[in-house]
């Protein structure tokens, strides 16, 4: 098990490199540039000139991305241009609001995902018929319009729940978790059906094989046999779904916590394009890649715990 992750470890670093490499070459593309940024309308050429050669933006794109890579590798992801901050500390206070939504779509999409998936196929019926719709309006609708359904439904005309803003987890861990309530579903909705229809095709696939008759033969009770033994061989390909969710979750939380007014490294992404704050988004960039990658590890290691020849592989 320590080869698996010391070899996806060492697989990962081609994939930061070419991830921020990109990054940096098309922030470097776009129309304008952090200078003209920063001075506006009213910067006269001269200055314009001055202050590009002061943020090393009149050296060639390899040279800057190779100086910020080296400075990263040393924990050094620069200055904030625009905050005079550094850019490690303007992250890692939001790092903990996108971790809580990604743990929080986690926790939903196995818990409702798995008990719909295995109800669907030993039940069939509206059941199967319901996640099918449900998949079909989950494609149709992307999350953030779902975060305004659920914030005119539940915020404005329930009021069950807060519409907008985040409460830390140290100051109250009521507010901290009903203020995730909305974001969290609002990410996980089609991730739920995803979840559901693979587990109910995996679980109809391993129901009908001969090790679950014998089992049920030797006189296991049902409920053994469906979740102890049937739903753990059935679990790999739920697993591989689950790991391109959580994927594919990561750029939801940006809309979502726009929506939702969160302080997430999604939001700051979305200020920092905006400002064109190269070093900031490039800092953004490097924190999404830690976390794909890490999803990625957990996927395998996963692999290792519920297939023993994966571990002697």
């Amino acid at each position: 098990m320590f080869k698996l992750v010391l070899h996806r470890l060492l697989l990962s670093v081609p994939l930061i490199i070419l991830v921020t490499l990109l990054t940096f070459v098309l922030n470097s593309l776009a129309p304008g540039d952090m200078a003209m940024t920063i001075l506006g309308a009213d910067g006269t050429r001269e200055q314009y000139e001055a202050l590009r050669i002061e943020l090393g933006l009149d050296r060639p794109i390899l040279v800057q991305y190779l100086t910020w890579l080296g400075n990263a590798v040393q924990g050094d992801l620069g200055l904030s241009h625009f905050t005079k901050e550094t850019v490690t500390s303007l992250l890692n206070p939001r790092l903990g609001v996108s971790v809580s939504i990604m743990a929080g779509v986690l926790v939903v999409c196995l818990s409702v995902g798995l008990m719909l998936g295995v109800a669907s196929a030993l039940k069939g019926g509206w059941v199967g018929r319901a996640i099918d719709a449900i998949s079909l309006v989950g494609l149709i609708f992307p999350s953030f319009w779902l975060a305004l359904v659920l914030i005119s439904v539940f915020a404005v005309s329930l009021r069950w729940l807060p519409a907008t803003g985040y409460v830390f987890f140290s100051e109250s861990p009521k507010d901290w978790a009903l203020s995730l309530v909305l974001p969290i579903f609002s990410v996980a909705m089609y991730s739920i059906t995803s979840i559901a229809k693979q587990t109910r095709d995996a679980m109809n696939d391993v129901m009908g094989r001969d090790f679950v008759r014998a089992l049920r033969a030797c006189g296991l009770p049902e409920r053994s046999v469906i979740w102890k033994h049937a739903l753990r061989n059935a679990a790999l390909p739920v697993v591989t779904v689950l790991g391109l969710v959580m994927i594919g979750a990561i750029s939801g939380t940006v809309f979502v916590e726009r929506v939702f007014v969160l302080p997430g490294l999604g939001s700051l992404a979305v200020s920092a394009a905006l400002n064109k704050d190269i070093l900031l988004l490039q800092g953004v960039t490097l924190y999404f890649t830690l976390m794909t990658v890490a999803i990625n590890l957990l996927v395998d290691l996963s692999y290792g715990w519920l297939n023993p020849k994966v571990r002697v592989s």
